[in-house]
């Protein structure tokens, strides 16, 4: 796989951190399912792993 270009890698972080803070807040709404859904979007974008005994649905 190509090494990615400055710009997708600022992309990425940029979704990363915008995933982030839509979890946070919706852990502070006490929207907990909500929240998860964040985290697990943040777990699934490319390059990322998801944890042991995650569910996608």
């Amino acid at each position: 796989m190509p090494s990615p270009k400055p710009a997708d890698t600022t992309d990425r972080n940029a979704l990363l951190l915008l995933l982030a803070y839509v979890e946070a807040e919706c852990r502070r709404l006490g929207a907990d399912a909500a929240a998860r859904h964040a985290a697990l979007a943040a777990e699934m974008m490319p390059g990322q792993t998801l944890p042991q005994g995650a569910r996608v649905n």
